[in-house]
């Protein structure tokens, strides 16, 4: 495996890899890898492509300092699961390379309106245009890819689309299903300052979720239900909805179809987040 620290060599390899006739998978992460990110290593290299992933923990991101100070680092660890599926570059870029101007605020920002602006973006103000911001540069180095999310952060996902699309990145972005633990629990870097007894109150996340997957109602009956259910839990929910997958607005009782319940809640102070799909069906059927 390859290891490169600045924006330069990056750019350099990714070309050759090109010009070599390689397509180019790409894997942003802020490091603390687990196996949800090793999933997107191996549907990169499933997919043929030459995997290149980042490892970049963005202050941009962060609208809490304490927040970034306890965000996990485990380096060596990072690299021996970057080794072990499959990654032909590692990219850890410092953070001159990559904000120059840091602590002072960067003159550009990519901002994705509409829906960037509720759930993540209401309970975080400027984190999406922190990650819209990052995502846009590790793009513009890496140039054309394929480029792997996963679906736990589905309202992210949702906006490094339509920012793809709004500015003609040459850029395919593939979603990769959530990776859960064997108890259910959507793996995630922020899972490991959970204590034990922590955990098993987060698994209130992921029993809400399959509840309401297993029903098909009305909007409200399933927003009503996937609340009731965390409210049961004792947990510091942040908010439980049922969205429209495409534009991030609140379900309507006249919708049929496929839609998605999203979640945020704090255990022991650690922000979670998952999702899953639900069905809708309408009230008058």
């Amino acid at each position: 495996m390859e290891l490169i620290d600045d924006v330069a060599r990056w750019r350099t390899y990714c070309e050759s890899q090109r010009v070599a006739g390689n397509r180019v998978g790409l894997v942003a992460t802020m490091g603390a890898l687990h196996a949800g990110h090793a999933a997107l290593f191996d549907a990169a290299r499933a997919n043929g492509d030459v995997v290149v992933a980042t490892l970049f923990v963005n202050p941009r991101q962060f609208n809490d300092v304490d927040d970034l100070a306890r965000y996990p680092r485990s380096r060596a660890q990072d690299r021996a699961l970057a080794i072990a599926h499959g990654v032909d570059c590692l990219v850890e870029p410092s953070l001159d390379e990559m904000w120059p101007d840091f602590p002072e605020p960067t003159a550009t920002t990519v901002s994705v309106r509409g829906i960037g602006d509720g759930y993540e973006g209401a309970s975080r103000p400027g984190h999406f245009d922190g990650v819209t911001s990052v995502v846009a540069k590790l793009f513009t180095i890496t140039g054309p890819c394929r480029a792997y999310f996963g679906e736990k952060d589905f309202q992210q996902l949702a906006i490094v689309r339509q920012m793809v699309r709004d500015l003609s990145f040459d850029v395919e972005v593939v979603g990769c299903p959530i990776v859960r633990d064997e108890d259910g629990l959507a793996l995630s870097s922020r899972n490991v300052r959970l204590s034990p007894g922590g955990r098993l109150r987060a698994l209130a996340l992921s029993r809400a979720l399959a509840e309401v997957a297993s029903m098909r109602a009305s909007a409200s009956s399933l927003r009503g239900r996937l609340r009731a259910s965390l409210g049961d839990a004792s947990i510091d929910v942040v908010y439980a909805d049922v969205v429209n997958a495409a534009t991030f607005e609140p379900s309507r009782d006249d919708e049929d179809g496929e839609a998605r319940a999203l979640i945020a809640a704090h255990v022991e102070g650690v922000r979670l987040i998952d999702n899953g799909i639900v069905t809708l069906e309408r009230e008058d059927r």
